[in-house]
């Protein structure tokens, strides 16, 4: 599963990377977590240009009675959502991409459980598979919120857990994005696990497990007694 990302990349880097006709103003997050608001590129309403906007993370269902849901839908596990009544239309009509530096997941080691962050061996950004929806309720309450795909883990990451998010390379986002493509056969090929070369992890301190904590130590490299071997 992907539960906690980081996004700190300048606007700069964002706006090219993304093409995006302004740069967005954003602060670095450090331990973005769910049910918080995220960062998200997506076609304008008439699909002339990307834009990035803020969604909550943790998809609402246009059905729901209860925004709470959306806590329990932070991910889309990509083998089904073309079939799952929370996700199906939105995987159709509102497909999203959410940058990240990189992702935290937590690894079993000793009897504990140690937080490791993923990124690019690169440094670059990751472009994060997402859907989003519009939810509207009593008194005309609006929310839009998102979700973030997920796949098999590969060689790499498998022993820290067994998904990982759906990472779509830059030439693949025009077909991500475009609302026209409708048909699940067409996409699925941008499921698959990323190349294992990619990514990088190292271990990051217990704090990152709080999501009170939002600041530069969160991404710190912390030292470990375990060997590497056995953490990686």
């Amino acid at each position: 599963m992907c539960g906690r990302f980081a996004l700190t990349i300048s606007p700069t880097v964002l706006a090219k990377l993304f093409e995006l006709a302004t740069e967005p103003n954003l602060k670095p997050r450090y331990n973005i977590a769910p049910t918080q608001d995220v960062a998200a590129v997506r076609l304008s309403p008439d699909g002339s240009e990307r834009v990035l906007d803020t969604l909550r993370w943790g998809l609402i269902p246009r059905w729901a009675q209860d925004p709470a849901v959306g806590a329990r839908l932070i991910n889309a596990r990509s083998e089904t959502v073309a079939e799952k009544p929370a996700f199906k239309e939105a995987f159709k009509k509102r497909r999203c991409l959410l940058p990240a530096d990189g992702f935290y997941e937590w690894r079993k080691t000793g009897g504990k459980k140690q937080p490791v962050f993923i990124r690019r061996k690169d440094t670059s950004p990751l472009a994060l598979a997402g859907l989003w929806e519009l939810w509207r309720g009593p008194g005309n309450e609006e929310i839009e919120s998102c979700t973030i795909l997920t796949t098999t883990a590969n060689t790499f990451l498998k022993p820290i857990h067994e998904r990982m998010p759906v990472i779509i390379d830059a030439g693949n986002f025009e077909p991500w994005l475009d609302t026209g493509i409708r048909k699940p056969e067409l996409l699925q090929e941008l499921f698959k696990p990323c190349p294992v070369s990619l990514l990088t992890a190292y271990p990051v301190s217990t704090i990152v497990n709080s999501p009170k904590y939002d600041n530069p130590r969160c991404l710190e490299p912390i030292p470990t007694d375990t060997d590497p071997d056995e953490l990686f």
